[in-house]
């Protein structure tokens, strides 16, 4: 499955650059080559392309622009010690990926050669208001919407 993206406008189209394909074991290390401490004491935004590329940028990045405005098959934050990752979240309101997308995030890391946990650390789960089209990231299994009050879906 696919996700296309369902944030504000303007942020797909204000020009950014893409994120950085990372493909393979070598494509990692050159990305983590240019890499500060500073950079990686912080998570980055990962997409995961529909080729299953898996493209990074830095964390104020938006989502969208690391797609270079494409559909993705998941999109979050990453982070990394060393060669493994630490962290990864479905965290994207621009895509709203599914803790589904998993698998898309799995096969994207293992073909470039990183060590990661058995799923998602932090999962969320979203859902638009059917009421007033707000985005809510649903906690506590509350459907609420915390906009209006009205029933989200399940």
């Amino acid at each position: 499955m696919t996700y296309a993206y369902v944030g504000p406008p303007e942020l797909r189209s204000r020009p950014a650059p893409t994120g950085v394909p990372v493909a393979s074991p070598a494509d990692f290390a050159a990305w983590l080559a240019a890499q500060t401490a500073a950079d990686l004491a912080e998570p980055f935004t990962f997409v995961v392309m529909p080729d299953g590329a898996l493209r990074l940028a830095p964390r104020r990045s938006e989502h969208v622009a690391c797609a270079g405005g494409s559909d993705v098959l998941s999109a979050g934050e990453i982070a990394f010690t060393g060669g493994a990752v630490r962290e990864v979240t479905n965290q994207s309101t621009g895509y709203c990926p599914a803790a589904s997308s998993w698998p898309a995030v799995a096969a994207a890391l293992s073909r470039a050669g990183l060590s990661y946990p058995p799923g998602f650390t932090s999962a969320l789960t979203y859902r638009h208001c059917p009421a007033c089209a707000a985005l809510n990231v649903v906690r506590d299994e509350d459907y609420t919407c915390a906009v209006c009050g009205s029933a989200l879906p399940l």
